[in-house]
């Protein structure tokens, strides 16, 4: 065996080592959110349980008012003045987070956002490590595409935090979802490092599938918030028309972002990713004519990842409309993030095509 290829099997057995690694910090992450959630304070949480659940209806506090007149000095009351949300929304405030406002659990919360970050550091050398290791883009395969997509995905969520945005109820959920990714792509998509067939060994590998890569964990997050604000939002619901959520219901829902929070965040990152997801198709489309003469061949990924187009631009045009904003649009985009992982996982294992060459 040449020096050469002996170095590229020692990469691609160091950048195993250290996905499997990553693992192991990231299950370490799981558990300091779940300690964060469980052994976080109750009592500011309680706090906002009772702003939740204040009649909509309490009269307000009289206050007085003097008027001069030409006979003297009347004293009148001030009229209550309601100021009403537009329809549909309701003026709720943020819950408090996962660490229920405590030290305590706020304490729990900083471990979990550390250890992420580490994991994802180690997650990431495993990448580099395998893109050094078959010398090209380490998104060849449905194993390098998983492993890149979860550090992506983590990589996002990072960057939210620090710029100072309010996602850290974002932490358990995505944990949970990249253990699930990483233990699929070592238990059942993993290939050995190779080369590509010639017609996949372009530039455009590295412009076409990273872009797809960045829509796809941008959208993840978006796809985690609707689901939250569907939740969120029955559970506000319910307190409005006087009912009485479970115990466990309160002390996960109420520590959320409201409803309307959670609505806009989703919102925004769909809407700001769709061009990108846009611009994906069409480089797709180019690197398509280069490696097979034609632009548009209505291959099956080449026909999901339209569908994924028209369901992100039927969500964002139902936000637009009156009749079709709130849990209707919800529906939508949940759908779409549907439409983008049948096409990762159901065309790539069960449907064939010319996307499937490049090995699962």
């Amino acid at each position: 065996m040449s020096l050469a290829a002996e170095t590229n099997e020692s990469l691609a057995r160091m950048s195993d080592m250290l996905i499997y690694s990553s693992m192991a910090v990231y299950t370490l992450a799981f558990f300091a959110h779940i300690a964060e959630w469980v052994l976080g304070g109750r009592s500011k949480v309680g706090r906002t349980a009772a702003a939740l659940t204040a009649p909509a209806a309490t009269p307000a506090q009289g206050v007085s008012v003097q008027v001069r007149t030409a006979g003297g000095t009347t004293v009148l009351d001030k009229p209550q003045v309601v100021t009403r949300s537009g329809a549909g929304a309701r003026d709720v405030p943020d819950g408090p987070g996962a660490a229920g406002g405590t030290v305590k659990g706020d304490l729990y919360g900083r471990i979990a956002v550390s250890l992420t970050a580490l994991a994802f550091l180690v997650e990431a050398s495993g990448v580099i490590a395998r893109a050094f290791s078959v010398q090209r883009a380490p998104w060849g395969n449905m194993y390098e595409f998983s492993t890149t997509f979860s550090t992506v995905a983590v990589g996002a969520y990072l960057g939210f935090l620090v710029a100072k945005k309010n996602v850290r109820w974002l932490g358990l959920p995505l944990v949970t979802t990249v253990l699930l990714d990483l233990g699929m792509a070592i238990t059942w998509l993993k290939t050995p490092s190779d080369q590509l067939v010639p017609a996949l060994d372009s530039y455009w590998l590295w412009i076409h599938v990273s872009t797809a890569i960045f829509c796809g964990a941008v959208f993840y997050l978006g796809a985690v918030a609707t689901l939250l604000y569907l939740f969120r939002d029955s559970y506000e619901n319910k307190l409005a028309t006087g009912g009485n959520p479970g115990s466990f219901a309160r002390s996960v829902l109420e520590r959320l972002p409201s409803a309307a929070s959670l609505d806009k965040f989703s919102y925004r990152v769909n809407a700001a990713i769709f061009p990108l997801w846009t611009f994906t198709i069409i480089a797709g489309a180019i690197w398509a004519g280069d490696a097979w003469g034609r632009y548009w061949g209505w291959d099956a990924k080449e026909v999901w990842s339209f569908i994924t187009w028209v369901g992100y631009a039927a969500y964002l045009h139902a936000r637009a409309t009156a009749g079709w904003k709130g849990r209707k649009a919800a529906y939508i985009a949940l759908i779409a993030f549907g439409c983008f992982l049948f096409n990762y996982y159901g065309v790539n294992i069960f449907v064939s095509s010319k996307h499937s060459y490049s090995g699962v």
